[in-house]
Parts: structure tokens; sequence; C-alpha cells
């Protein structure tokens, strides 16, 4: 496979790949069972993709959408981390690798690529997820270690640079997201992204685990502009954001939708053991644009929450908050603050 493609169109094309010769409605079959299960009560004794064409289904469901997510988070996070490059990636409860394929992309031009281990309690998620990387061509895939693990107190973990954690707390008993944080935080010799779905709930896993990691020492890359507490008050909102997926016919096909693309909404959380360069403020919602100004609520290095009215006076400021979006930093480097 040509990995000279964007990794959204390898990762769709490995996808269309992964179904091909699967009958539909298998595929139908296992698709409504895993909606069934990631809207009710998550079971935690046993892994939820139980053989190939449930892993499959998954793939194909939420594959692209978990990819956008993990992208849009790192994004954020290499922002602040600056030239922080990391050697190795332990991807804790992996799957078929959608965090691992977001690792590669973002350091895809690192002279040495970064060597990823996937760890799951599903053989069928680690076989499916194997086969897919080895159909990238993108290096970083290529060479990963896929290892069965069962995830929770009992992980054992060896030191990597960067470990995520993406779409896996939901997963988990109360005592073993706490202890897989702590774990987490205890190996990771440069940084901890976690990634959750953009809910209420999701937020409220990442909170706590924001709170564990920097007890733990480490400070916070993204998205909030500083490490002191979230000034979000709990029960009156949630901190999240939104990543646009291309669908492709075969996504259109799985998810029984007809638009070009979705939305999805995710929390997520980025630490670091070493001293980032954060955002001194970030867009926490649709920035509004009315005539000759444009309303952003920020959260704000001053651990505040604060709404700034951007008119065209501003000049360049001004038609810089026209192009902004919701999760971008604020202000652009491009552009000077607003007085």
């Amino acid at each position: 496979m040509n990995h000279s493609l964007p990794a959204p169109d390898v990762l769709r094309s490995a996808l269309a790949g992964l179904l091909d010769g699967l009958p539909p409605s298998q595929t139908a079959g296992a698709v409504d069972r895993l909606i069934s299960h990631y809207r009710g009560v998550v079971p935690t004794h046993a892994p939820v993709l139980r053989d190939r064409s449930d892993v499959a289904a998954y793939a194909a469901y939420r594959m692209p959408a978990t990819f956008e997510a993990v992208r849009s988070a790192l994004g954020a996070f290499r922002d602040a981390a600056g030239s922080w490059t990391p050697a190795t990636h332990t991807d804790i409860g992996g799957g078929t690798g959608s965090a691992s394929w977001a690792v590669a992309e973002a350091w895809e031009d690192a002279e040495t690529p970064v060597a990823t281990t996937v760890l799951d309690w599903a053989e069928p998620a680690l076989a499916v997820g194997r086969e897919l990387a080895e159909a990238s061509g993108l290096p970083g895939l290529s060479t990963a270690r896929w290892e069965r693990a069962r995830i929770g107190s009992a992980l054992s973990l060896k030191s990597a640079d960067l470990v995520t954690v993406s779409y896996v707390l939901n997963e988990l008993t109360p005592d073993d997201r706490r202890s897989l944080v702590d774990a987490a935080a205890d190996t990771a010799a440069g940084a901890v992204v976690i990634v959750e779905p953009g809910t209420p709930d999701g937020y409220a896993r990442i909170i706590e685990a924001r709170d564990r990691l920097v007890a733990a020492g480490l400070h916070i890359a993204a998205p909030c502009p500083h490490s002191a507490a979230c000034p979000i008050e709990p029960g009156t909102d949630w901190c999240h954001f939104s990543a646009r997926v291309s669908r492709s016919s075969l996504h259109r096909q799985v998810k029984g939708g007809s638009l070009a693309y979705e939305d999805e909404k995710f929390s997520y959380l980025a630490a670091t053991r070493f001293a980032p360069d954060p955002a001194p403020a970030r867009v926490v919602r649709r920035p509004q644009i009315r005539k000759g100004q444009v309303l952003l609520e920020l959260c704000t290095a001053q651990e505040q929450l604060r709404r700034e009215t951007v008119s065209k006076r501003h000049g360049v400021l001004y038609r810089a908050a026209r192009d902004a979006e919701w999760g971008d930093p604020w202000p652009p480097h491009s552009a000077e603050p607003a007085s």
C-alpha cells in the first residue's frame, strides 16, 4: 500500500480490504450488537469483541472516528510539546490500533519510527490490528508489537516515552480505572494521552484521570492551559471537542448513514513529565460569528472560563478569530493578543 497517501485514506483502504468477502448480513449483525453494547452498561468481565466478525464490524464502525479523535488530541499535544518526539509508545487497550495509527502519522517524519506496543485482552482484535498495520505501509505500524494483556489493575507495563489510553476507561471498573491511570503515570517517561467519548460521563473520567496525573507530578499540556483545577463546575457542563470524520462509501454502508461526514465528540487529556508550553487559552465552544465580531468561549491560563469578543478593530486577530475552530489554541501564533 502507498504510505505516501494521507493516513485517513490509507486506513479507509485497509478497512475496505478487511471487510472484503464478509457477508453484509454478518457485518450488520455484529454492528447492531456493538451499538447495543456501547449504548448500554458495559460489562467488564470479558472482551467485547468476541470473534473476527465482531472485530471487522467494530473496525469499520469505529476506527475512522476514534482515529480522528486521537489525531486531534495529538495535534494539540504536539503544539504544547514542541520538538519532543517519542522513541517508544505503549497503546493500552489499543484493540485494532486506532491510537497507534494516529501516533504513527503524528511522528511519521521522525528519523526513526516510533516503536509501538499495542496491548489488549481480545486476541481477535490484536490479530486484525496486526493485519491492518501490515497493510498500511506506515513505518511506525509495520514494526508494531501486538500483545495480549488483561487491561486493569493487574496490568504490568514497561516504561515507554508515550502512553496512550483511548476509549478504554469506560470499559473498566472504577478500581481498575484508577489503577490503570496510576500505572500509566508511573511508566510514562515522557507523556500520557487519554481520550474518552465526549459525554458528561467521559469528561468525568477524564477529570478523575487528570487529578491523578497531576498528583503524580505530571504537567497538563492540553487541552487545558494550566494544571490547576478545572474551572467547570461539576454537573453544570463538560469539556469536550469535535473531530470531523470523512465517511467512505463503506463507512456509510456500515453505519447506515447518507452524509459524507460525521462529527466525533470526544474529551481528552495530555500530560507530560517535562514542562510543556500550553496554549495561553483554548476555544472550548464553537465560535459565534456575528456581523463585525466573533464571540469566543475560552478556558484561560488564569484558571477561568471567559468570553472574549474580537471585533474588526482588532485587525489581524479578528481575521484569525473568523478562522478559529472549536478546540483551537487562542490566540494563534500568527496573531497578536487582543487589547
